[in-house]
This record gives C-alpha cells, structure tokens and sequence, in this order.
C-alpha cells in the first residue's frame, strides 16, 4: 500500500536542518520516509511538489531539489479528487476546522485511495475527527 507523503515530512527530511536539530518524532518520521522510498511505496502529489520548490532560494538548490523529487511521479488526480477535496473543505470549516486547499487534496487522495497520509503537521489530527481520513503513524 502506498502512503501519501505531506510537504512538512518531505521538507524535514530534504530542506531543513539535519537531526541534530530536530525532535525525536521529527527524527523519526525522516527514518519511516527512507524506509517507505525504499519499499517503494511513496506517493507524491504535484501540489506538494509545487510547495517543496516555491520558496528555495537558489537556482542550484533549487535544481537539487527538483532531481531529488523527479524520481518520484506525481499520482494522477481526478475530477472525483478535487471535488472531494471541496466537499471535505466544506464539512471541516462547517466544523470549525480550517485548512490549505493543498491540505485538503491530500486528505481527499488519501481517501478515495485508502492511503494513509504520512505528516508533521497537527492540522492532519483534526481533519481526521470530521473524515474517514488514515494517518501513518511515526
């Protein structure tokens, strides 16, 4: 099974600081992502992708970065992946829960496909309580 990777694991294990600075959780959320690229099972959404290279500050880190995700593809999306995207944007603001348009093709990816989602980011936790959206845990 596939497992959808969010920018903020992506990010801590390509952008930022190595572990010395990071928490444990941190830590080890970058040791699942090696062990899940190695089992071939990432899933890599072109948004993401998008939000990995906006914001590099050079056009040789940027290069780096772009070869580094190019091995990965982009899985396909549908109409059904954006318009469950909208609807689950809908419910969670109706519940008081706000989120990225991004963050919410994540969770619409990972249901359609009964991926979990691979992710740093708390926003994640609070979906799940208003989806029937699987988180991978660390």
């Amino acid at each position: 099974m596939k497992v959808l990777i969010d920018t903020s694991v992506w990010s801590q294990a390509l952008r930022r600081q190595k572990a010395t600075t990071g928490s444990l959780l941190e830590s080890r959320v970058v040791e699942l992502l090696k062990e899940l690229i190695y089992d071939g099972r990432v899933a890599l959404l072109g948004p993401v992708r998008q939000e990995l290279l906006s914001g590099v500050k050079t056009k040789d880190q940027f290069e780096t970065l772009q070869k580094i995700l190019g091995v990965f593809p982009d899985v396909s999306l549908s109409s059904a992946d954006y318009e469950l995207a909208a609807q689950s944007f809908n419910k969670c603001r109706q519940a008081g829960v706000q989120g990225s348009n991004t963050d919410f093709l994540i969770c619409a990816v990972a249901i359609n496909r009964a991926w979990p989602v691979l992710s740093l980011d708390k926003d994640f936790e609070s979906y799940q309580k208003h989806l029937p959206l699987s988180l991978f845990k660390a």
